[in-house]
């Protein structure tokens, strides 16, 4: 993605406007396909010559690829643009518990889906991420961009490792470096939250989105923040870490060596804690095995001491989102994960947490992402295709 650099302008040379309509004319298809060549002219403000020199070039790349279209009785008929579907990304989300892969094509669809448990040792996740990989490109005849890789650490801009992820236990690691000398393909890594929020500039909602801020809740709690239209990665790439601000002095210790820390009071294991703390009849030897999905379906099933532990979770996610809102004012608040699965019933604990003490004259909007399932693979879908849609992929809707 190209940036002016504000210390060192220069004049806009011929290549710079011919990469910002380029960038232009793909969205529009992405956003608008099947679109004709002439609406595309319309909808860009740009000369319908130099809408069909781009087009030609792109169809000439293989991102693009055309079609006849309409129901005309008589006369030629339109030919439309779409995007080209074997432009793929090998997607691999890693968490705590499980690693998924996915095959990614450029319109945001899934072509494969595996889970397989995380490995204690980086080494042995990147051998098996790599032949994974390997099996993919060999099998296939589509064109893969990249590899997109979404973490629960972050990523040190400088150095591409990931360098902090208490909940996975790793060391630094470099998984950028050894995948792309083996495959020969550009690796994109991000953290979790990052890439739920570029998920949601991608492919959420329509309509264009300036200020938002994405919460993945799980094993942790990792935020995503958009402003201007841009990620905020702060220095090295180490902002956003709101689920490890204490917000208990003397609570639960944390993975990450504080106490009473977001996460560990509002998180997917902070709900099972509640729950086994509760009293519950269940066996305490199970609690290792017991998962948060079975916690969330005890819950609809109307078991009280499952809609108690929830509702203690909601009301610190909510504590924890009034913090955001007064330090970061976003239009939207997007929340990611397994939690969300009952966010029609705990949304209004949410809200009122957040509205006892916002000062703001405008309500932040709280909502659950559309497909939190797959908030993070797509997300990893997004790292790798922004090199190609540039800025105005996530606001030009």
């Amino acid at each position: 993605m190209r940036h002016v650099n504000l210390a060192q302008p220069s004049t806009a040379s011929s290549e710079t406007a011919r990469h910002i309509n380029r960038h232009i004319v793909l969205n529009i298809i992405r956003h608008r396909q099947p679109i004709s060549r002439a609406d595309v002219s319309r909808h860009s403000g740009l000369q319908r010559s130099t809408v069909s020199l781009i087009t030609e070039e792109l169809i000439g790349d293989g991102w693009v690829i055309e079609s006849l279209s309409g129901d005309r009785p008589r006369g030629r008929k339109p030919v439309s643009l779409t995007l080209n579907r074997r432009r793929l990304v090998i997607c691999v989300d890693i968490r705590p518990s499980e690693i998924t892969f996915g095959v990614g094509d450029v319109n945001g669809a899934f072509t494969l889906h595996e889970v397989i448990p995380t490995p204690r040792e980086p080494a042995l996740a990147l051998r098996q991420i790599l032949e994974r990989a390997q099996k993919l490109i060999t099998d296939s005849d589509a064109v893969f961009e990249g590899i997109g890789i979404s973490v629960p650490g972050r990523i040190d801009l400088k150095t591409h490792q990931l360098v902090f992820a208490p909940n996975l236990k790793w060391p630094i690691t470099d998984l950028k470096g050894p995948l792309e000398r083996k495959l020969g393909l550009a690796v994109e890594l991000e953290n979790a939250a990052n890439a739920c929020a570029l998920s949601e500039l991608w492919f959420g909602p329509p309509g264009p989105v300036r200020d938002l801020v994405a919460i993945t809740i799980s094993e942790g709690i990792g935020t995503g923040i958009i402003a201007h239209g841009q990620l905020i990665t702060g220095r090295r790439g180490l902002a956003g870490e709101f689920g490890h601000v204490p917000l208990v002095a003397d609570g639960p210790p944390c993975s990450c060596g504080n106490r009473g820390c977001w996460e560990v009071l509002a998180s997917n294991r902070a709900a099972l804690r509640y729950y086994f703390e509760s009293g519950s009849k269940a066996n305490q030897s199970d609690e290792a095995k017991f998962t948060f999905r079975e916690l969330l379906a005890l819950a609809e099933q109307g078991d009280v001491l499952a809609n108690r532990a929830l509702g203690r979770m909601a009301v610190q996610i909510g504590r924890g989102t009034r913090m955001i809102v007064a330090g970061l004012a976003p239009e939207t608040i997007t929340f990611i994960g397994e939690f969300t699965a009952a966010w029609n019933r705990y949304r209004p604990v949410i809200e009122a947490e957040v509205q006892a003490q916002s000062i703001a004259p405008e309500a932040t909007v709280l909502r659950a992402a559309e497909d939190g399932a797959t908030a993070r693979m797509r997300g990893t879908m997004a790292l790798v295709f922004q090199k190609h849609f540039g800025a105005t992929a996530s606001v030009l809707q």
